[in-house]
């Protein structure tokens, strides 16, 4: 049996996870003085009712290498494979200290999946799908990696606030965007983040125009997947991304899935981002 688990950054919902039996490992997050589990012992509703309450960002924290050899302890033994993804080593130390975790066992391969979220997440299942058929360890691996440049992993933000308070913007810009309804486009490409187009007007007419501009390019796409992502948006919103989505692709499966606090303390509850893979 071959063991997929992932750092709990791939923003997977509790109902895959239980159904392709993938174990998480929880990244830390930081609010005040107190430190939690992310998905274990904090929600992001609980990250923005701190920065509302208590006007401070939450930061995040690693996964650390005991609790990576921990995790791998628990299931080396038991599995001919265990194969962890982990988020891009551009956003965190994971991925280095699950390889530091995995050197201990012989028969644990960790994968850095250069994205975060539902990008990390498109590749978790696929990894779990495969080990579920049968794949080999070293298949399953030589797949993702082939796979990993294909995602296609983006955000747009409808308040600036949190990436102002977070340093990852200036007063004036977040201002100005407010000032100017300026919603950003925030795209993973090669392992980090980097902002794309800016979109102006009302959050769901410009993700409207959002979800047209990603998936125009149809026939390079892989209809098999696409995820709706987002942390606290709106019923309303979500099924106009997803009517949006239908008129410009069909694709076998549409999942919606909450991000989590990794996302959320750095990008605020407004956020919406549909995340599949190239051809």
């Amino acid at each position: 049996m071959i063991k997929i688990t992932a750092d709990s950054t791939c923003d997977l919902s509790p109902e895959i996870l239980a159904e392709l039996d993938i174990t998480l490992a929880p990244l830390y997050i930081n609010a005040g003085e107190d430190s939690f589990r992310d998905g274990v012992d904090i929600t992001p509703a609980d990250v923005f009712r701190h920065v509302e309450t208590k006007k401070t960002m939450c930061s995040t924290s690693a996964v650390n290498i005991f609790d990576y050899e921990t995790l791998f302890g628990k299931f080396s033994p038991e599995c001919g494979a265990v194969i962890h993804l982990c988020i891009s080593m551009g956003f965190s130390t994971c991925y280095q200290n699950a390889v530091t975790a995995a050197a201990g066992f012989p028969n644990v391969y960790p994968i850095d999946t250069r994205n975060l979220s539902s990008g990390s997440g498109t590749l978790v299942m696929d990894a779990a799908l495969m080990a579920r058929d049968g794949v080999s360890a070293e298949e399953i691996c030589r797949k993702l990696e082939e796979d990993i440049p294909k995602v296609d992993c983006s955000f747009v933000i409808d308040r600036m606030d949190y990436l102002h308070k977070g340093g990852r913007c200036s007063g004036m810009e977040a201002l100005g965007a407010k000032l100017l309804s300026i919603k950003p486009c925030i795209e993973v490409f090669d392992g980090a983040m980097r902002v794309g187009k800016k979109y102006f007007g009302k959050f769901d007419k410009c993700l409207e125009q959002y979800v047209g501009e990603r998936l125009a390019d149809k026939d390079a796409i892989d209809p098999k997947r696409v995820f709706i992502t987002h942390p606290m948006c709106s019923e309303e919103t979500v099924e106009a991304v997803r009517a949006a989505i239908a008129r410009h692709m069909a694709f076998d499966e549409v999942i919606e899935t909450k991000a989590g606090c990794t996302v959320s303390s750095h990008c605020g509850p407004s956020t919406l981002g549909i995340i599949f893979k190239r051809l």
